[in-house]
């Protein structure tokens, strides 16, 4: 997809958009993705895929709804989790986070199952980057 390296926070300069994943590059059939998030994300799953999340500055709190209880992570700058594919869950950062997520090129950012869309939430497979972030 780019045969330069790509700077990360040079990428997220490049649009304000909340909840909005770009996509920075591809590995194999896999997304890398960055976003920008503020608020709360909806509550949603994927079926057929884990999901996994870097925080690349601020904070992110993933709630999860899983057989019996429910509990939320909290993750840092630089911190990383996985939710396995299945698992309704719903990030949020009331202070604003930039993130990275990976996962299978072509996976809707709000799951196969999903509660109403707020308007601050994009329904979308990723966004392409401008070409000047390289």
């Amino acid at each position: 997809m780019n045969d330069r390296p790509i700077d990360l926070h040079a990428a997220l300069r490049t649009f304000d958009d909340l909840w909005s994943p770009r996509i920075v590059t591809r590995v194999n059939d896999h997304d890398v993705r960055i976003a920008k998030v503020h608020g709360d994300h909806v509550w949603h799953a994927h079926d057929d895929t884990d999901e996994f999340f870097l925080v690349l500055d601020g904070e992110l709190s993933i709630a999860l709804r899983e057989p019996g209880a429910e509990r939320t992570v909290v993750l840092p700058t630089g911190a990383v989790f996985v939710v396995p594919r299945g698992v309704e869950h719903r990030p949020s950062a009331p202070g604003g986070a930039s993130i990275l997520l990976f996962e299978p090129s072509g996976t809707l950012s709000v799951g196969d199952r999903h509660d109403d869309l707020p308007d601050h939430v994009d329904a979308t497979t990723g966004h392409a980057l401008p070409a000047s972030t390289s």
